[in-house]
This record gives C-alpha cells, structure tokens and sequence, in this order.
C-alpha cells in the first residue's frame, strides 16, 4: 500500500498499479466529503422548492412570506428547534445555508444553472472541517 499527499488530504491506493496519472490528479483534488454534501443538500432543497421531485414542498420547508430588502426572493422560515437530533436533519441543517446564498452569484432560472454557480460561492463559514 503506498500513500500520496498533498499537505492536508491523504488518499490510500492499494491497487496502484490499475490507476493512472490522470486518475490519482482527479483524486487528490477531489471537494471535501462535506463541501459535496453540501452541495448534494443544496440541490435536493432547489429540487424540492421548485417542483421537479413529487415532493410537497410545504412538507418540508416554508417560504417567506414578507419581502426582503436582501439577498434572492427565495428565502425559507426557519423554524424553532430545541432538539439537537433535529437540528442535523436536512431540513433544518440547510436553512440558514438557503438564506445566505448570495443573490448576484446564484443564478435560480433552472437546476443546472443553480448547481453551476454554487460552485463559485464560499461556503467556509457553513463548514465544521476545512
């Protein structure tokens, strides 16, 4: 087993011989589990709040209903939560992430457009690891 390091990530190859060069630099600049994670959730929330998964979207989050002076015209109510388990569901755990995506950057017209500019905003106060 050899291992390879870039400084802060490490990555474990125990068939080494079967990758190449392009695969262990597709590997060793691979996002965080979290920053995709991340991502993944912010996608499912679009998806849900949108209307492309048959999905009640009230089941889970509520929109605002007061005009805001910043930030997108999408913004979610946070709910009061006194549960520690609760506050790690999904529903609750991306909120606040939802409220403060940046409204010039984002771009809501269509799900690829969403997950494309995502990517462009910074997300390290949202992370527990970086």
């Amino acid at each position: 087993m050899r291992v390879f390091s870039d400084g802060s990530l490490s990555v474990f190859l125990a068939l080494e011989n079967t990758l190449t060069v392009s695969d262990l630099d597709y590997l060793i600049f691979l996002p965080s589990l979290e920053i995709r994670r991340l991502y993944f959730d912010l996608s499912w929330a679009y998806k849900i709040i949108f209307g492309y998964v048959d999905m009640c979207s009230g089941d889970f989050f509520e929109l605002r209903c007061t005009k805001t002076t910043r930030g997108h015209l999408y913004k979610l109510f946070k709910r009061q939560c006194t549960s520690t388990v609760r506050s790690s569901l999904f529903t609750e755990r991306i909120v606040n992430i939802w409220n403060c995506l940046p409204c010039d950057t984002v771009d809501f017209s269509s799900l690829t457009a969403f997950k494309r500019t995502i990517k462009g905003v910074d997300f390290s106060g949202f992370l527990n690891f970086t």
